[in-house]
């Protein structure tokens, strides 16, 4: 056999020495799997813009595990399950895939949480709400949720209605796993107070007149609305009331599933002549902390605007930018991207001040919610369309 000249080994163990430190070097891989063009397409960009602006720091800071860069991969499902189902096993498969970030829709991963938990694969939700996303009783559970409960989100809605003097709340509700598991949220926040909903009307996605459920909400006798729909329904629905005379119009408390569409272009100016409170968890507006303005300044730097007005779909933006700095400390804590490495120190982090709030900690192995009722707030839709806290919470 001939041996080859010594220059030219040498060369050859250089070149292998350079692809073995490349191999060594490549990208952590970070999806995020949601509606990114129907619907809900500004909610899942919201969580595109968060996980970004994370993303950049986390690089500009050296990267993880010794200098490897951490990379978003995008795949849409146009908020349909079905859809989310088939996309899955080419996702979990993706070369150095650490987790998902699902997006505003829970159906897609309530589908799929046999798939999720036979590949062990990570799903961090930043705006999803149904509560057996999390609460679904596997173990070890892989789905992590920085956002809303809810069973919590029910209690909370409930409360707020009733202190300001409802005693007859009727629910128009979308006909999915989220509008369930809110009916039953709702149906046992009104039952711990002796009381029953006036009415329960369902609407279909994509059901444009829903004259027959706000009637029948009325016939019922129901003095306010709590409405759970995303933003196409939810236009349906506040059209519905704001054709009422002025004196007929119920107010309406509503789920955040309105702020991940076109919301506010498409009703128009119906949503002057309705009272519309809106549950939230987090806004820029008015946000004074360090990490806060520099969150906004890199938004600023990454996507063009130029004020906090313009940022839309701030909780998914905002919970988004907090999960994937959860997911990032894990992954150097874990010292590895094997995703049953970083689920279990996903459980074991120690606190941390994010932009959302102070994790104390984000998770635990019993605890897989990271926020708690004291984050929620409403608010509501300024002259221009600007969403307002009504009650701002305090920002960390």
């Amino acid at each position: 056999m001939r041996r080859l000249p010594p220059a030219v080994l040498c060369m050859l163990l250089l070149l292998c020495g350079g692809m073995a430190v490349a191999r060594e070097k490549a990208s952590i891989v970070l999806g995020l799997h949601a509606d990114m063009s129907s619907g809900s397409a500004l909610g899942g960009e919201a969580i595109r813009r968060g996980a970004l602006i994370a993303i950049s720091e986390i690089n500009a800071q050296g990267g993880l595990l010794d200098g490897r860069e951490l990379e978003l991969v995008v795949k849409d499902h146009h908020g349909v399950p079905g859809r989310a189902t088939e996309q899955l096993p080419e996702l979990a498969s993706t070369p150095n895939l650490v987790a998902l970030l699902s997006g505003p829709h829970s159906p897609p991963v309530l589908r799929n949480l046999p798939f999720i938990h036979d590949h062990q694969l990570i799903v961090l939700s930043p705006w999803a709400a149904a509560t057996d996303l999390v609460h679904h009783g596997r173990t070890p559970n892989y789905v992590f949720r920085v956002s809303a409960n809810d069973a919590r989100v029910g209690e909370f809605l409930v409360a707020q209605a009733l202190a300001r003097g409802h005693r007859k709340l009727g629910l128009i509700l979308e006909r999915t796993g989220w509008g369930r598991s809110s009916e039953k949220a709702i149906g046992e926040a009104l039952a711990r107070r002796q009381l029953a909903p006036a009415s329960v009307q369902w609407v279909n996605w994509a059901e444009e007149d829903v004259e027959e459920q706000v009637a029948a909400l009325e016939r019922a006798g129901a003095d306010t609305l709590l409405m759970v729909a995303h933003a196409p329904e939810g236009v349906g629905i506040v059209k519905a009331v704001a054709r009422r005379p002025p004196g007929k119009r119920l107010p309406i408390y509503a789920h955040w599933g309105i702020c991940g569409g076109d919301f506010v272009r498409q009703v128009g100016e119906s949503l002057s002549q309705v009272e519309l409170h809106v549950f939230q968890t987090y806004s820029f507006l008015g946000a004074r902390s360090a990490r806060a303005r520099a969150v906004i300044a890199k938004y600023h730097e990454l996507f063009g605007t130029t004020s906090e007005e313009q940022i839309f779909g701030a909780v998914g933006t905002a919970q988004a930018y907090d999960a994937v700095w959860l997911l990032a400390r894990a992954i150097q804590k874990a010292r590895s991207i094997e995703r049953p490495r970083v689920r279990d120190a996903l459980e074991r982090l120690g606190p941390y001040a994010g932009l959302v709030r102070t994790y104390q900690p984000a998770f635990t192995p019993s605890r897989h919610e990271a926020l708690e009722p004291s984050d929620y707030t409403l608010a509501a839709f300024d002259a221009r369309g600007v969403l307002v806290p009504s009650h701002p919470r305090t920002s960390p």
